[in-house]
C-alpha cells in the first residue's frame, strides 16, 4: 500500500500530462536497419555549388540574350510569320494526313510577291457570222476590211498601235479596250462606239449618225461634211475632241465639255456645259 501510495506520488509530480515514452519507441519488432537481409537506405541527394550552375545549364552571355529577347514586349513577336488560310488546317483537311505544309504555302507566307508575267493571247482576224471580230493586234498598221455588207458589224478588242481601214457600208462598229489605235470607215447605219478606250483616232469618211464614248481617255474624231449632223454621246471620258472640216480643207478642232455646271429651278435641275479654258 505503501508503495503505491509513493508512485501515485512520483507520477502527479514528474508526468502530470502522462506516461512518456523513451526517444526509441517500442514497436514490437525490430527496425528495418536492424532486420537481416533488409535492403541498405537510399544515399542522400547530391548537393551542388551554386557556382557550377552556370556550367550544368547555359553561359551567361546566352542567358543574357534570352532575357533581353523576352523583354522585347510586344516587339517580341515581329519575328513570328503569319499563319496564312492556305496553312490552316481546320481549312486544308489534307494537312492533317501529312502534317507538312506545302511549299506554295510558304511561299505566299513570307508576303513576297513573285513577278506578274504578262498574259499573251494570240491575234485575232476572222469573220464569224455577221460579225468581223479583231483582237489583239500589236503594232499592226495594215489591217482592212473590204466588201462589207449592211447587217455586218466590227469588234475591235484589246488592241494597241495599230490602224483598220474598212471600206464599204456596215451596220455599226464597237471599239473595246484598245490602246493607241486609230479606225478610218467610209458610212455606218447605227453607230460608232467607243469603251476603255485610251490614245485613239477615228476618221469617217462618208456618214455615221451616232458616236458614243464610255470610260475614254483621249479620243480624236476627224468628220467630214457629210457627218455634221452626227449626235455625240459621251460619259465618264476626258481629252475628247472633234475636228471639223472647213471651206479650205483644214480643220477646226472643238473640244467635248467635260465639267459641267448644275443649277436648282422651279422646275428642277438645269445642267449646262462650263466653257474650256
Amino acid at each position: 500500500m505503501t508503495n503505491l501510495v509513493s508512485l501515485q506520488s512520483y507520477i502527479k509530480k514528474n508526468h502530470t500530462t502522462g506516461l512518456v515514452w523513451g526517444k526509441q519507441p517500442f514497436t514490437g519488432a525490430p527496425s528495418a536497419a536492424s532486420a537481416p537481409g533488409g535492403p541498405p537506405p537510399p544515399p542522400p541527394p547530391p548537393t551542388y555549388d551554386l557556382d557550377d550552375f552556370d556550367s550544368l545549364n547555359m553561359g551567361s552571355d546566352e542567358r543574357a540574350a534570352l532575357f533581353d529577347e523576352l523583354n522585347q514586349g510586344e516587339g517580341v513577336t515581329k519575328g513570328l510569320k503569319k499563319v496564312t488560310a492556305d496553312m490552316q488546317t481546320h481549312k486544308n483537311p489534307n494537312l492533317r494526313s501529312t502534317g507538312v505544309v506545302s511549299s506554295t504555302a510558304t511561299k505566299s507566307a513570307s508576303g513576297a510577291p513573285g513577278p506578274k508575267v504578262p498574259v499573251v493571247k494570240p491575234a485575232k482576224f476572222s469573220l464569224e457570222g455577221k460579225k468581223w471580230v479583231v483582237e489583239y493586234q500589236m503594232g499592226r498598221k495594215d489591217l482592212k476590211i473590204e466588201e462589207v455588207e449592211l447587217n455586218q458589224v466590227v469588234y475591235m478588242f484589246g488592241c494597241k498601235d495599230s490602224t483598220i481601214q474598212i471600206k464599204g457600208k456596215l451596220n455599226s462598229i464597237v471599239i473595246d479596250s484598245c490602246i493607241k489605235t486609230a479606225i478610218v470607215f467610209d458610212s455606218l447605219l447605227a453607230s460608232v462606239e467607243f469603251v476603255n478606250c485610251r490614245d485613239c483616232q477615228m476618221q469617217v469618211m462618208g456618214t455615221v449618225p451616232t458616236i458614243t464614248i464610255d470610260k475614254v481617255d483621249g479620243l480624236q474624231m476627224f468628220l467630214n461634211k457629210e457627218s455634221l449632223k452626227t449626235e455625240i454621246v459621251s460619259a465618264k471620258s476626258s481629252a475628247l475632241n472633234v475636228m471639223v472640216p472647213n471651206a479650205d480643207g483644214e480643220y477646226s478642232e472643238w473640244p467635248i465639255p467635260e465639267q459641267f455646271k448644275t443649277t436648282i429651278g422651279p422646275k428642277g435641275l438645269t445642267t449646262s456645259a462650263t466653257e474650256s479654258v
